[in-house]
């Protein structure tokens, strides 16, 4: 019961203008599905302490243990093998998506280095955003003395809308600040 309370509470309300309400009743309100994690250890595969390191690092991020992938073909000009561990992966939904979502448009983005909002050629044509993050730093649950080393992420945050402009909206109801044009 008291789950259903909050996940009423937290959900924004985006009002669209009146050209576009027709759309939205058309197609429910865009909601968001999940966000996905991702980083690559590829320069570093032969250390396993630099691996271990972005898998506790990612873990008090996101609060869930990182699933490794694996490359699924062997590619000679960057020396990887079949079966062998080129990255981490952490895929977030309901209550742990929402946070992080809120954590990062309120905590994160503010403290990074010349932030004036984000880009908005990272949506893709079907509403959803892409972001990287280049120092794991920036999350107050990473110290900068206690990390051994320094990884950047990129973050993927899927959503049911259908095209760009609606995405934007949503994620701005959400508190993800967008650059001016």
């Amino acid at each position: 019961m008291h789950r259903e309370k909050s996940k009423k509470n937290f959900r924004p309300k985006a009002d669209p203008p009146r050209a576009e309400k027709k759309n939205f009743e058309k197609l429910g309100r865009p909601q968001l599905i999940k966000v996905v994690i991702n980083v690559g250890t590829g320069k570093m595969k032969t250390d396993p302490k630099f691996s271990e390191a972005v898998e506790s690092s990612l873990k008090s991020i996101t609060g869930q243990k990182p699933a490794p992938r694996l490359s699924r073909k062997a590619i000679a000009g960057f020396k990887v093998r079949q079966g062998e561990k080129v990255g981490l992966m952490v895929t977030l939904r309901g209550k742990k998506m929402r946070d992080f979502i809120f954590k990062l448009a309120n905590i994160v983005l503010p403290r990074m280095r010349d932030f004036h909002g984000l880009k908005l050629h990272g949506f893709d044509k079907t509403g959803n955003y892409n972001l990287g993050i280049t120092e794991q730093i920036v999350f107050p649950e990473i110290s900068y003395e206690k990390s051994e080393v320094l990884h950047g992420m990129s973050i993927s945050i899927n959503t049911t809308a259908q095209n760009p402009q609606v995405g934007q909206k949503l994620l701005e109801s959400w508190g993800l600040p967008f650059e001016r044009k």
